[in-house]
């Protein structure tokens, strides 16, 4: 069995996802860091000497990694991803429209109107919820801009996120990266012109993966299929 988890997961938290697994009637286990499990699915040459970094937006954390020699030389997750996204439209509905939403509608939003930087061209969307103040079915019109705005601070930890850790990389892994960029997978990069946000606040080319909702599945399939990468990979 293998097993995706956060770069920083600690040792308690290892044990207990093994533990987990052995209760499964897992075999034999193996915990891989997800980016990693995401590089392989995207296709980028991680066992090569050169830096490969990829960004993996998820719905509960977004993990960050740059990779060489089939090793994780620098890992980070924060706990903000497409989940944070949820709620922060599900709060902005209530405070600017005294309007209550499911997370199913929020996603919903997220995915029909939601984006990272201004669109070409404006979108507007019905959103369906109970009234706080009347306690009715109620709808309203929101655009891009609004929900946009409502967006501002997760995906500001997550732009933040990734310029930390290009200031935290080694330096000989700098060009590489300048010359190959940031690569994105996960659901949550999916948010319409999130690449371009990127792009602007780094300064470097950003390259979603061909398949990012099922990049960190495919990569495990291909490490089953390749045992000498997977114990190249598999965390201790």
């Amino acid at each position: 069995m293998i097993i995706g988890v956060p770069p920083e997961i600690t040792q308690v938290e290892r044990r207990a996802v093994r533990d987990s697994a052995a209760r499964a009637k897992a075999r034999e286990v193996h915990l891989v860091d997800e980016p990693m499990a995401a590089a392989i699915g995207a296709g980028l040459p991680i066992t090569d000497p050169a830096g490969n970094m990829i960004v993996d937006i998820g719905g509960g954390t977004t993990d960050i990694a740059v990779i060489s020699l089939a090793g994780v030389v620098y890992g980070r997750s924060v706990r903000v991803a497409g989940n944070e996204m949820d709620e922060a439209i599900i709060q902005y509905f209530k405070k600017a429209h005294s309007l209550l939403i499911g997370e199913r509608t929020a996603e919903q939003v997220k995915i029909d109107i939601g984006s990272a930087a201004p669109l070409d061209s404006a979108i507007t969307m019905e959103v369906r919820g109970r009234h706080l103040l009347r306690g009715v079915p109620a709808t309203v019109t929101v655009c891009d801009a609004d929900i946009r705005d409502a967006l501002m601070e997760p995906v500001k930890v997550i732009v933040q996120a990734v310029r930390d850790a290009l200031e935290r990389i080694p330096p000989e892994l700098c060009a590489d990266i300048y010359d190959r960029g940031v690569f994105l997978s996960g659901g949550g990069s999916l948010l319409r012109n999130l690449d371009r946000r990127l792009r602007e606040e780094t300064g470097l080319p950003v390259e979603m993966a061909e398949d990012p909702l099922t990049s960190v599945v495919l990569g495990a399939g291909r490490m089953l299929d390749d045992l000498s990468l997977l114990h190249r990979v598999a965390a201790a």
